[in-house]
């Protein structure tokens, strides 16, 4: 075992992974070929892997996708909006507490049916929950509420999963990875303050994380920091984080055996520094490129900056295309996830940004960027752009957009929850969400189970003063 998936198994994923940073098909299949051996072989991983490097990347690409924070800036492209957030205390929590509240009510929304992420008896991701809810009744879709734990088309779409956050049970918001990853952000931002490191995140992750709870390429990266000595102790003091951020392997953290890093996984784990960044997009996209990088690289990393990005923009202004506008001024312009966020938003803006046609927009979504693995960074930042766009700010219709849009559900409810969630503040966030969580946020995190939402704005808001110093 590789993780938790077989090293024969991570081979074939490499060899897709490959192809999609523009290495020339033939070559990655003939190094998958040679890894292949090489396993069969007894020979150990690093030899095996080692097949893997250094291919020739096929002539017209195109595109320029750095992982160092320096390049990556170098090769922004267009002006950022100029946004201004100077709130009263009582503004800054009513936010804080309605961006919690969205991430928490967009989880659990997409909770139940994140099963559903790939295609099943014909039907596309989107189109599995549409046949399981205008199963039950034609008035279920779109989404208008928490999903029903059972339908009469389970045959046809599979069953749900995560009952505590089916419509019949909900009454807090169940641990889950993405909001795992939210509390480990503000635990990090809490002990460490703005200048937190990424071996500050890496220890965090096994100080407080259980390998159980990982998956994909936090699975491998979590593995390779275990396999990097004892340099990752959460006993680390600032100086020797430093020096820790400075002489570590990030390559051998992000690549070895981690076919997963341009997956979705780091895109789900930068809300708390959206929220210490709340109004400074540029500040936000920094704070999730140092979490990011333990496990990412490329547009795993651009994913992460930008929706940092948006969430902290959206606590500066209520304007759709202003926040999107900031995350994409935070990413590479020559990236492939740049051009195809500007696809989509051609896409939202040629049937009018209107909620109403959120069909025949989730329709092209899968038709550009279908290709992708369902827990792609790429596709999944498509579906939470068009829902931030689509919903106009409106609460109820970006997380139920986002959700509706299939894939990674529980991962771009919660996203997109967090912006439309600080859009709107905890006031106006319908009570219909948001009540049947209670407050309550039960996160398998020691501090953090259970523990009231509110109180988690709370400590967002003095994360957010104390990093404005």
């Amino acid at each position: 075992m590789a993780g938790w998936a077989s090293l024969e198994k991570l081979i074939e994923e490499e060899k897709r992974q490959l192809i999609e940073e523009g290495v020339v098909p033939d070559a990655a299949a003939r190094a998958a070929e040679e890894a292949q051996r090489r396993r069969l072989a007894g020979a150990h991983e690093t030899e095996v892997w080692a097949a893997l490097a250094d291919l020739p990347r096929r002539e017209g690409f195109g595109f320029v996708e750095p992982s160092d924070l320096e390049s990556i800036r170098a090769g922004r492209s267009g002006a950022a909006p100029a946004l201004r957030f100077d709130p009263t205390d009582d503004r800054l929590f009513d936010k804080m507490y309605g961006a919690w509240l969205g991430r928490c009510a967009g989880c659990a929304l997409g909770k139940p049916i994140e099963g559903f992420m790939g295609e099943h008896n014909g039907l596309q991701s989107w189109q599995r929950q549409k046949a399981y809810l205008t199963a039950i009744s034609p008035e279920e879709w779109p989404l208008r509420d928490y999903i029903p734990e059972r339908s009469p088309a389970e045959d046809r779409t599979g069953r749900t999963w995560c009952g505590p956050s089916a419509r019949e049970h909900i009454a807090f918001m169940e641990t889950d990875d993405d909001i795992r990853y939210t509390v480990l952000g503000q635990i990090v931002l809490d002990r460490h303050g703005r200048d937190f490191t990424s071996a500050h995140v890496a220890s965090a992750w096994l100080d407080l994380l259980g390998y159980r709870h990982v998956c994909t390429a936090e699975t491998q990266a979590y593995r390779n920091i275990v396999m990097s000595a004892d340099v990752f102790r959460c006993s680390l003091d600032a100086e020797k984080a430093k020096r820790v951020d400075a002489e570590a392997d990030w390559r051998f953290l992000t690549h070895h055996l981690n076919p997963y890093r341009e997956w979705i996984g780091a895109q789900i784990r930068i809300d708390s520094y959206g929220y210490a960044a709340a109004g400074d997009p540029e500040l936000a996209a920094e704070f999730a490129w140092r979490d990011a990088r333990i496990s990412h690289v490329k547009n795993g990393l651009y994913g992460a900056m930008f929706c940092a990005a948006m969430i902290a923009a959206s606590f500066a202004t209520d304007d759709p295309m202003t926040i999107v506008r900031a995350g994409l001024a935070q990413i590479p312009g020559r990236s492939r996830l740049h051009a195809e966020m500007r696809q989509v938003i051609d896409v939202c803006r040629k049937h009018g940004n209107d909620y109403a046609h959120f069909e025949p927009v989730i329709e092209e979504i899968y038709a550009l960027l279908g290709h992708y693995h369902p827990v792609h960074t790429n596709n999944n930042a498509a579906l939470c752009l068009a829902a931030v766009l689509l919903s106009g700010g409106d609460f109820h219709k970006g997380i139920t957009m986002a959700v509706m849009g299939g894939w990674d559900t529980d991962c771009n409810g919660a996203t997109v929850g967090s912006i439309v969630g600080a859009i709107c503040g905890a006031r106006r966030a319908p009570a219909h969400w948001t009540a049947r969580l209670n407050d309550t946020l039960n996160s398998h995190v020691v501090g953090y189970h259970p523990i009231a939402i509110s109180e988690c704005a709370r400590r967002s808001v003095s994360i957010w003063k104390r990093a404005r110093i």
